[in-house]
């Protein structure tokens, strides 16, 4: 018995490491990765499409889950003021266009959820989670400027303070 726990934590230190190691470490100031991605209703979204304005692009794990739902509530609650402050929300996770055309309509949301069902957009962000079978977006925002670089990165983001947090940072940034 002894053995076989050992050797489980053995494979789940390694399969961690290599998680862990795959993720590309971005910086603020880098260029942010280009993407075109698939939103709700098929139409495809690109990054460049958003140069000269703010973008907050946001991954999360799981659509219509608490942590994720609460977080979406609270962009479409300051969506206004997000938007007076020249900044575009994007949500971005492993979920498919079916299953975010279903959370957007069900929570009223007024800005755009990309599919990236491939992890790959989240993988060139560092925010994939990818554990054998099972890929997951991390809890991870970019807020990327007019410019396309990275001008701020939340890896500890709480749902219930996040947009808040991003309009003080828009604020001062601006």
């Amino acid at each position: 018995m002894k053995i076989f726990i050992l050797i489980s934590i053995v494979i789940a230190v390694y399969f961690f490491r290599i998680n862990v190691m795959a993720a590309p470490i971005l910086k603020v100031g880098d260029d942010a990765p280009a993407f075109t991605l698939s939103d709700s209703q098929g139409k495809e979204v690109n990054l460049n499409d958003f140069i000269g304005q703010w973008v907050v692009l946001y991954f999360y794990p799981k659509d219509d889950t608490p942590g994720c739902t609460t977080e979406a509530c609270h962009f479409r609650d300051d969506f206004k003021v997000l938007t007076s402050l020249g900044a575009k929300v994007i949500g971005v996770s492993i979920d498919d266009s079916f299953s975010h055309k279903k959370f957007a309509e069900k929570y009223n949301l007024p800005f755009p959820l990309l599919s990236d069902t491939s992890g790959e957009v989240a993988s060139r962000y560092g925010a994939l989670n990818n554990f054998l079978f099972i890929k997951l977006a991390k809890r991870y925002t970019f807020l990327i400027s007019p410019q396309g670089k990275i001008a701020k990165i939340y890896l500890n983001v709480d749902t219930s303070k996040h947009s808040q947090e991003i309009i003080e940072d828009l604020k001062i940034l601006k």
